[in-house]
């Protein structure tokens, strides 16, 4: 056999260069998805490799243009949001003032004004973002800040405290309108890639609500009662003369049933429950009342229960609370609420009833709350950069719990600086480092369920806030005019749920999943 040259190995397949970053671009992901093929598998790659990577490229969204008005739209929707978070908390201030101004009512009974609010704004949450979905979120929002304000009005030219919870319950729904739907606007009108910026934007507007809510209702309060839901009448008008210029019109036709049943179930047991709460002292904790009502709230829970297993798109869906995350998240967000909210009105009650402030000293004393938060607010995300959503979450609720205990150890010592300001400081802490990571657990959720982990996220929020007051309110009507000894148990409580927040945020372990 005679000699014969050596044949060169042929070369490999180089890839097109969209997979090396180069400028060929591919008209359709099927291409794409063919040009991927061909290369990857010629190089070795393992086909489970090429078939994970084929299907994300199969999927990848079309790149769409960022509206041009979309920080506009931002603004004339943070506005809403703004309005709808701030008349929640701006309230809990003139408890004192509606008690003297209805002929001396009790605590519990103008509680409602606060309780409704919350209540029917958590119930309706998401069947009223399902809705706008349908008809249009323009119409919706529009529709919503529209109602926002003639509620508004009704507020404010209430005659009787009965009339005055039958206006905030029209203004909740009207804030149920508008804040699913107003993110519904936001977010559509800006790139993916800065969705991000946008969401960090989007909660720091209602933490900013939740905080400075009192602290601008203690200052309206020396105009009057009536002014804390007038003031909201200008900024309604001109959001809807704006919206209706520039909002999209975008609209998500879908099918998908309203769940009106179990937003109506959510709704009365969460009510019920709260009124056993409120109105335990007065009834008698024993009484028919009270343990009617109890029953009531376990019934329509349970009854809730099986109707979202059955329903084809419920309220809340179990499929989301099936992530053993999100519900640890889901937890600790209805402990600490309930932590805050209640911390919120004992902080005003006993600067009013023990120190006997007057209601703008009072507004002003708690001001540390919300500046502390937004201080520390923008450097929430290093933190949670360097240390951790766990550690971040647990510290959350740390803070909450050693400042509500530093209220019980020195609350016989009547010095601002060393009793109420190390506490104030300590719970507006707590909001900057708990919410972020928690709000933020919806993300780990599959893309398709995000919806509907950011609709439980709120009503837990929202229902959380009432049930807490409610808490507060039982402890605190067990005597007419309210002690130490009382405002202590209440601390109590929410040192117990604080630390509730805490356990949770220790098992917040996203890293791990």
């Amino acid at each position: 056999m005679g000699w014969r040259p050596r044949r060169a190995a042929a070369p490999a397949p180089r890839r097109p260069r969209w997979c090396r970053g180069g400028g060929v671009t591919w008209t359709t992901p099927c291409q794409k998805s063919s040009a991927y093929w061909q290369s990857c598998h010629s190089s070795g790659e393992s086909p489970a490799r090429i078939v994970e990577r084929m299907q994300t490229i199969i999927a990848e969204p079309r790149t769409e243009t960022a509206n041009p008005r979309r920080w506009r739209v931002l603004a004339v929707a943070g506005v809403a949001q703004y309005l709808a978070i701030l008349d929640l908390f701006a309230v809990t201030v003139a408890f004192p003032t509606l008690q003297q101004y209805f002929g001396n009512a009790s605590v519990s009974s103008v509680s409602w004004t606060l309780n409704a609010y919350t209540i029917v704004m958590a119930a309706l949450l998401v069947p009223a973002g399902r809705f706008a979905d349908d008809t249009g979120r323009k119409r919706g929002f529009l529709t919503g800040i529209a109602l926002f304000g003639l509620a508004s009005i009704a507020c404010g030219a209430a005659p009787t405290l009965a009339t005055l919870i039958v206006a905030r319950v029209i203004q909740a729904i009207a804030a149920a309108l508008l804040i699913p739907t107003g993110l519904g606007l936001v977010l559509p009108s800006f790139e993916k890639r800065e969705h991000a910026t946008v969401m960090g934007i989007w909660t720091a507007i209602a933490a900013a609500g939740a905080a400075s809510g009192p602290v601008i209702g203690g200052l309206l309060l020396q105009a009057g009662w009536r002014w804390i839901f007038f003031l909201n009448i200008p900024f309604t008008v001109v959001a809807f003369v704006i919206g209706l210029r520039i909002l999209p019109d975008i609209r998500q036709q879908a099918d998908r049933k309203l769940d009106l049943l179990g937003a109506a179930m959510i709704l009365g047991a969460t009510a019920a429950l709260t009124t056993a709460f409120v109105q335990a002292e007065d009834w008698g904790y024993a009484s028919a009342g009270t343990l009617g009502c109890l029953v009531a709230a376990i019934a329509l829970a349970g009854l809730f229960a099986v109707h979202a297993r059955r329903h084809p798109d419920p309220v809340v869906s179990p499929v989301v609370l099936r992530h053993r995350l999100f519900r640890i998240a889901l937890g600790g967000i209805f402990a600490y609420y309930l932590a805050f909210a209640a911390m919120i009105l004992a902080a005003t009650l006993f600067l009013n009833g023990v120190w006997h402030y007057s209601m703008l000293r009072a507004s002003l004393a708690i001001a540390p709350i919300p500046l502390s938060c937004l201080v520390l607010s923008p450097l929430s995300g290093r933190f949670v950069a360097r240390f951790g959503a766990t550690a971040s979450a647990a510290l959350g609720g740390a803070a909450m719990a050693v400042g509500c205990a530093w209220w019980i150890v020195f609350a016989g010592v009547q010095s601002y600086p060393l009793m109420f300001l190390p506490g104030a400081i300590l719970a507006g802490a707590s909001t900057a480092l708990l919410q972020p990571p928690l709000f933020g657990a919806s993300a780990l959720l599959p893309a398709d369920q995000l919806s509907l982990g950011s609709g439980a996220t709120m009503m837990a929020r929202q229902t959380s806030s009432a049930l807490g007051v409610a808490i507060l309110t039982a402890i605190l009507a067990r005597t007419a005019h309210p002690g130490l000894s009382d405002y202590r148990a209440g601390w109590l409580f929410m040192v117990v749920v604080g630390l509730l927040a805490m356990l949770a945020g220790l098992r917040y372990r996203p890293h791990a999943y």
